[in-house]
């Protein structure tokens, strides 16, 4: 309970361990701009020791995809054994790295639909669909923590209920991104997601509402949906009458770090330091003028930054209990 509770620290941090990824999504731009440097194993462990010392208590590590690197079941474990971890895969990896995936809190395999043309479609990759699926009912079957993450957009708004169901109906948890896309050029931009996609923009307005209203009623009565009541109305108030009922917490109750170590509030600014000098710089003067800048952006609508800039603080983490508290009670635990 000590570090979910405790004031004044970040208790979140996304680090995107490498930027190599086998897919070509066509609403993501990690594949066109790849990178085959990052940080050695030692290095990530350092910095892995930094962020639990700075009072992370969550940790998510993504790409790319993170199972591409061959040290990923090092540090895995070493991250498992400090944090609580999810590791991302897009479904290609997870069922070929089984045992480096048994000790973590969740591995979130990426589905965007249940028709398995349209999610190839959207993968741009063949096959994705089945090597995902195969992924999910393998991890499920081994008692592994397995859930499941579709990125809403225009293209598969529709059928979002129908993948909750399909899904939390087997015991498996659903979580959900939201399309969103980088409204900035600046070339020392953290880490791109890509411009604009036309097919993936959320046209429907009316029906994203719905959807909110549907998930908040579905929840009362399945708890398997891995969102919070509050998220779902901030997002239901955003795409209803285009206001933002939360401010940005990033540098706050959260920080993101990329496949070089360097970190940023989010992904959509430019760089500021390297893990390695998180000790120095976090109550620096720099970084509270920082905070000030992120904490008035309205740029993007990353269904994680405001997760965490709603529920990433001690209050935060009290009201995320009340909400799901057995989904949440490892929060405070820690």
């Amino acid at each position: 309970m000590i570090n979910a509770l405790t004031p004044n620290r970040p208790h979140h941090a996304q680090w995107m361990i490498t930027r190599k990824c086998n897919y070509r999504c066509r609403g993501c731009n990690v594949w066109k701009e790849q990178d085959q440097r990052e940080l050695s194993t030692e290095e990530v462990k350092q910095g892995l020791d930094i962020l639990k010392d700075l009072g992370i208590v969550e940790l998510v590590l993504s790409g790319g995809d993170p199972l591409l690197r061959k040290d990923a079941p090092e540090i895995i474990e070493y991250a498992s054994n400090l944090f609580v971890t999810t590791v991302y895969d897009n479904g290609s990896m997870a069922k070929k790295k089984l045992e480096a995936l048994r000790n973590v809190d969740f591995i979130a395999i990426s589905i965007d639909s249940l028709d398995e043309a349209k999610n190839d479609y959207i993968k741009a990759v063949p096959g994705a669909w089945k090597k995902a699926m195969e992924a999910v009912e393998t991890l499920n079957s081994e008692g592994i923590n397995v859930s499941v993450t579709p990125t809403i957009s225009q293209l598969n708004l529709y059928e979002i209920v129908d993948i909750t169901n399909y899904f939390t109906q087997k015991g498996i948890p659903v979580w959900y991104c939201l399309y969103s896309f980088d409204q900035t050029e600046d070339v020392n931009q953290i880490f791109r997601i890509g411009k604009a996609n036309d097919e993936f923009i959320i046209k429907d307005k009316q029906a994203m509402v719905t959807l909110c209203d549907s998930l908040i009623e579905m929840k009362k009565r399945n708890s398997k949906i891995f969102m919070t009541t509050e998220l779902l109305k901030a997002i239901r108030t955003l795409f209803l009458e285009g206001k933002r009922t939360w401010n940005c917490r990033a540098l706050q109750n959260f920080l993101v770090l990329d496949h070089l170590g360097r970190i940023a509030g989010c992904h959509n600014h430019k760089f500021i330091g390297s893990v390695f000098d998180l000790p120095k710089i976090w109550h620096s003067d720099e970084f509270d003028l920082l905070r000030k800048t992120y904490n008035e952006c309205t740029q993007c609508a990353y269904l994680c930054y405001i997760f965490y800039s709603l529920h990433g603080s001690p209050y935060g983490n009290l009201m995320l209990a009340k909400d799901q508290w057995k989904n949440a009670k490892f929060l405070l635990e820690r």
